[in-house]
């Protein structure tokens, strides 16, 4: 009998680095490496080892000493790993010392939340962005020694491929392919111009679904509209901007979109790429936050997606705030959060729990 032949690519197997230093508390640290880990696992990467690491200063070599990074080297060794994802932000000349004292690919938490946009990206407009915050990540970095982490990406424009056709890529080629890429998306973010102008002409109120990503904001658009927006329970499962159209026969109707979840430490290459699909949250005529009750980390995430919309100039628009998941939770944890967020709404996409108060609420604020 022949013999079968397993073909399926293996998983890329990583030690994971955690980074705490002298001004973050423990708990910070360990729920930033936590939401790392989730990011590894967004790309199908295996984690075979965590490890935190408390640096006093930012030594410019390795990000932190000698002896700690030499330990490293030694257990990423150990575990035969592929590759060693760290928790910071690794200047180029860190992420080369470090791939030369290991012969691993050294990869921060920028290039991984690239990788996932690049990977996850759907639309035209979602690859030219992703492709063009690829190549202004990679152009200080052409001698990186990448490697492809995720296993179910296809063709992007930014590159011809990962891996050695990469590496030979110089600065001119890179500088000209992103002039190329900016002048594409110009293109498409004017197309978006005038369909946004269209809906303003129709005086159609909008609403922006914003939140930290996963908090359930397809799901809850999906559950208030009966749209059919992709829903995925990981990291960055919507990119492209959905709208849809919310009438209750209550008043005018009111255009939902759904728009990129936030996250920590976003990369300031993604959020410049993202700015058109960012823009539907400035644009907005009133925001509905989507918070995750049922995360220890909803709090965290609160002060970050405020933080993005402040940057963005979109803080001030009107806001409700929904507290979706709120099935997850016992009727005193229920309680207590919504006395943290006077005004807002308990709702579950899943259960249908306080949509029509929601409705209510998002038609009444459009009028």
């Amino acid at each position: 009998m022949r013999q079968l032949v397993e073909t399926a690519e293996k998983p890329k197997q990583v030690l994971l680095v955690g980074i705490r230093d002298q001004k973050m508390k423990i708990e910070e640290s360990e729920s930033l490496k936590a939401e790392l880990a989730g990011l590894a696992k967004t790309l199908g990467l295996e984690i075979v080892r965590e490890e935190t690491v408390r640096i006093r200063e930012n030594h410019p070599r390795y990000g932190m000493g000698n002896g700690k990074a030499e330990e490293l080297a030694a257990l990423a060794g150990e575990f035969a790993v592929d590759c060693i994802v760290f928790d910071r932000e690794l200047s180029p000349s860190q992420q080369r010392n470090w791939e030369r004292l290991t012969g691993l690919a050294a990869v921060d938490r920028q290039e991984l939340i690239i990788q996932i946009f690049s990977s996850r990206a759907r639309t035209r407009e979602a690859e030219l962005q992703a492709s063009l915050a690829e190549l202004a990540y990679s152009l200080p970095r052409l001698s990186h020694k990448y490697i492809d982490l995720s296993r179910q990406r296809g063709g992007r424009y930014g590159t011809k491929g990962s891996g050695e056709t990469r590496l030979e890529t110089d600065r001119r080629l890179v500088l000209e392919r992103m002039k190329q890429l900016e002048k594409e998306l110009g293109e498409v973010r004017k197309r978006r111009s005038v369909q946004r102008k269209k809906r303003e002409k129709a005086a159609i109120p909008s609403c922006a679904l914003v939140g930290y990503t996963n908090a359930g904001k397809s799901s809850l658009l999906n559950a208030l509209t009966g749209a059919d927006a992709f829903v995925e329970d990981k990291l960055f499962a919507t990119l492209d901007p959905t709208s849809r159209r919310l009438d209750i026969g209550n008043g005018r109707p009111v255009i939902l979109t759904d728009t990129v979840g936030f996250i920590r430490r976003l990369p300031h290459d993604l959020v410049d790429s993202f700015r058109s699909t960012l823009e539907e949250a400035v644009r907005a005529d009133m925001l509905l936050h989507v918070l995750d009750a049922s995360d220890r980390e909803m709090d965290s995430y609160y002060k970050t997606t405020m933080a993005v919309l402040r940057d963005l100039g979109a803080e001030k628009a009107p806001m409700i705030i929904a507290l979706n998941k709120i099935d997850r939770l016992g009727d005193e944890e229920r309680e207590a959060i919504l006395l943290r967020y006077p005004g807002s709404i308990a709702v579950s996409a899943k259960k249908g729990t306080g949509l029509d108060e929601l409705k209510r609420r998002i038609t009444n604020l459009g009028r």
